[in-house]
């Protein structure tokens, strides 16, 4: 074996393709022929691909295919913790010892082809799922979906959750563009379940070619709740069944139980068509797993006075919706930001959603990150475009001393920060308890502010 230590072979791959994307099915395609493995598994495939609520849509197939008692294998990226979240059995983390060994094998029938980090991953997963033998499989999409990876498996039924702006240097500048990548994943003559509700041209252009049954949100099936308290109940109106009294999805968001109908749909279009392995009551497993379903890093709650969320959001579509969210919350005191992003997003556009939600905000750097923006460079970004408007008291030679990257603070407005475990510290040391802080913008973000939380929850004191 190459390496024994899962460190070691994860520090290996990022060297292995100067790229770190590399869109293309050629190298993928290669290495499933040479390892002996097929582009179908033996029990249906969901591929879920879209611009936001890929992670929650995988979450609440895995949770409701688990309460039906079935074996499921699950596929996601990226990680919060560590690389073994990304390649699940029954909702559990492969250890590392069977991670390796699928590496050997991967390492093994590639031969001279130089995988991407991702795509190394993605076959190793696959490789894991053939030996499973599970009842269903779930995949989803790392970018886009036409070239990504996990498109080299055909998919029985296929999740488009959302269009919208973003990795415009890979997918395209608007929506149309974007659409027809994502769309990519389709398969001829196979169910489409679209949780967009005005999908673009392209993608319905694209399921009427490859002759799909397109099943579109708001059009086919629908989701319908009377009331959003505590323990209210929605209505899923489908093509297949009409399920009554679905409690709310364990998840935070209105839109979450959006997120479910596309997923239950989805399943009773596999059981509809005899496809599973198992007969199943998809009604009575939803109900028992929409309440119980978990997902990191989705308007999570890390720290109680003040209040302490981290959220993914990381383009304009999803801060949209984490501005609603801080809009349902209350806050006593004051909302803090700590927002750190990567170079290639659409800083811009994400922090004009929240302007309005925010008192302060704290820019924070990831300069240790590929891709990642230092703080400087972020306020640098955003000068003369998004944080000016919630400076008005600045002056407009403090102003230009921004543009130049010569402050390091703006008054008590905007601070920054050389990382989000710094901004932390920072943020923490003038909030008061009844403030509430929101931290965003990347996994990388969330994951950090994760682990400061964890390491210092026991120690926290304000001085406020």
């Amino acid at each position: 074996m190459r390496f024994e230590c899962l460190d070691d072979w994860l520090a290996w791959q990022e060297s292995l393709n100067p790229k770190e994307i590399d869109l293309g099915l050629d190298r993928v395609n290669s290495v499933l022929r040479s390892a002996g493995l097929v582009n179908k598994f033996d029990c249906p495939l969901i591929t879920v691909a879209g611009t936001n609520g890929k992670g929650s849509v995988v979450a609440i197939l895995e949770a409701i295919a688990l309460a039906a008692g079935l074996n499921v294998c699950s596929y996601t990226s990226p990680h919060i913790f560590r690389y073994n979240e990304r390649i699940k059995i029954n909702a559990m983390p492969v250890g590392d010892a069977l991670l390796c060994e699928a590496f050997e094998r991967i390492d093994q029938a590639r031969g001279e082809i130089p995988l991407t980090y991702f795509e190394f991953g993605t076959l190793a997963a696959i490789d894991i799922f053939f030996q499973q033998q599970p009842d269903l499989v779930i995949l989803e999409v790392g970018l886009g979906g036409r070239l990504d990876a996990v498109n080299a498996m055909d998919a029985d039924v296929s999740i488009l959750t959302s269009v919208a702006i973003d990795h415009i240097d890979w997918l395209g500048d608007d929506r149309e563009a974007i659409g027809f990548e994502k769309a990519g994943i389709f398969r001829r003559h196979k169910t489409v379940i679209c949780g967009d509700m005005d999908p673009p041209h392209s993608v319905i252009a694209e399921a009427e070619k490859k002759q799909c049954k397109f099943l579109q949100s708001g059009r086919e099936f629908d989701a319908v709740i009377k009331h959003h308290s505590p323990g209210a109940k929605w209505t899923l109106n489908s093509p297949y069944q009409e399920l009554n009294s679905l409690p709310l999805p364990n998840l935070i968001g209105d839109f979450q139980i959006y997120n479910a109908a596309s997923a239950i749909v989805a399943l009773q279009a596999l059981q509809g068509g005899e496809s599973l392995s198992k007969v199943i009551d998809i009604g009575l497993a939803s109900a028992t797993a929409l309440s119980k379903v978990v997902l990191a890093g989705r308007f999570q709650k890390l720290h109680d006075h003040p209040q302490v969320y981290v959220d993914v959001a990381h383009n304009p579509h999803a801060a949209s919706a984490l501005s609603s969210q801080l809009k349902l919350t209350v806050a006593e005191g004051k909302t803090w930001a700590i927002v750190a992003m990567l170079a290639d997003k659409d800083i811009a556009g994400v922090c004009e959603k929240l302007v309005s939600d925010i008192d302060i905000w704290c820019v924070a750097g990831l300069s240790n990150v590929a891709r990642g923006l230092s703080e400087e460079a972020f306020m640098k970004t955003l000068y003369g475009k998004v944080l000016h408007q919630a400076m008005p008291l600045i002056s407009e030679q403090n102003r230009h001393d921004l543009a130049l990257n010569q402050c390091t603070m703006l008054s008590e407005t905007v601070l920054m920060a050389a990382s989000v475990a710094k901004a932390c510290e920072l943020v923490l040391s003038k909030a008061n308890a009844a403030d509430r802080i929101i931290i965003f913008g990347s996994f990388y973000t969330v994951t950090e502010a994760m682990q400061f939380f964890s390491e210092n929850n026991d120690t926290l004191e304000l001085k406020h």
